[in-house]
């Protein structure tokens, strides 16, 4: 069950509070992540960096209850995941659309699970698409849609839920940077109306500053917080002229000093 761990801050969605990981034990222990410490604020979209291998999606998997963790806690809203967290969102790398339903029905899928009466689910399943721009194409399989529309698809079946905190694993990855850049721009039209709190990872910096008003950046395995950057550019941004918006060469820069030295070898 979740714990109840009064913080007294209403404005912390995530916490991860000296947490650690080990996989495997004795001699064949590998230590994932060592004493994590950051907040994930409520409305606010957090960014993880860092080197491949420091535990970016392993601090997902904590948040969504799928591994314990090792040493420390991860709370979120106050209470200490040691379960399933049901309560937060996450959407993977992969789109994992069921092939052999429609755009439309994937999306409806979490609100059967939920027992959501059928007129209300399917208008609000239009809806939805509708915001990313999949009118028409409702009744289109997966393998009808590009890469970019199952995204857009599994981001919505994620998000129509409504949960208070949504996880993001390197979701863009494998698309292209015109795709990428309209999805950018999508998901921040989302953010902005539904100010949900998101924790997204990506090894990609631009994106990280693109999205982001927090970035933490990790070092190599184990990973640890090297440092937190608030993002100084304002909302809303230009995400097709990112490199224009006022502050972004300032905070390239600074990242780049941060993340540099865990991944070029001397």
């Amino acid at each position: 069950m979740l714990n109840r761990n009064v913080s007294g801050q209403n404005d912390v969605a995530l916490t991860f509070k000296d947490v650690s990981l080990i996989f495997g034990s004795g001699q064949h222990a590998v230590p994932a992540i060592d004493k994590v410490n950051f907040d994930v604020l409520d409305g606010k979209v957090t960014t993880v960096v860092g080197p491949s291998g420091c535990g970016k999606t392993t601090l997902l998997r904590l948040a969504a209850g799928m591994v314990p963790a090792s040493g420390g806690q991860v709370l979120h809203d106050g209470a200490v995941v040691n379960r399933l967290n049901t309560q937060v969102g996450f959407v993977t790398q992969d789109s994992n659309l069921f092939p052999w339903l429609t755009a439309l029905a994937n999306v409806e899928f979490p609100l059967i699970v939920r027992g959501v009466p059928k007129e209300e689910r399917r208008e609000k399943a239009h809806r939805w698409l509708k915001l990313v721009g999949l009118s028409g194409f409702e009744n289109h399989y997966p393998s009808q849609l590009s890469g970019g529309m199952q995204k857009r698809v599994s981001i919505v079946r994620t998000l129509i839920y409504e949960p208070n905190v949504v996880l993001f694993d390197e979701p863009f990855g494998a698309l292209d940077a015109q795709t990428r850049m309209t999805l950018h721009h999508e998901l921040l039209e989302l953010w902005k109306e539904k100010k949900s709190t998101m924790l997204f990872i990506t090894h990609d910096l631009v994106e990280a500053i693109t999205l982001s008003d927090q970035i933490i950046v990790m070092t190599r395995r184990p990973g640890r917080v090297k440092q937190i950057y608030e993002v100084p550019l304002a909302r809303p941004r230009n995400v097709f002229e990112i490199y224009l918006e006022p502050g972004f060469d300032e905070a390239y820069a600074a990242l780049w000093q941060y993340f540099k030295s865990e991944i070029v070898v001397a």
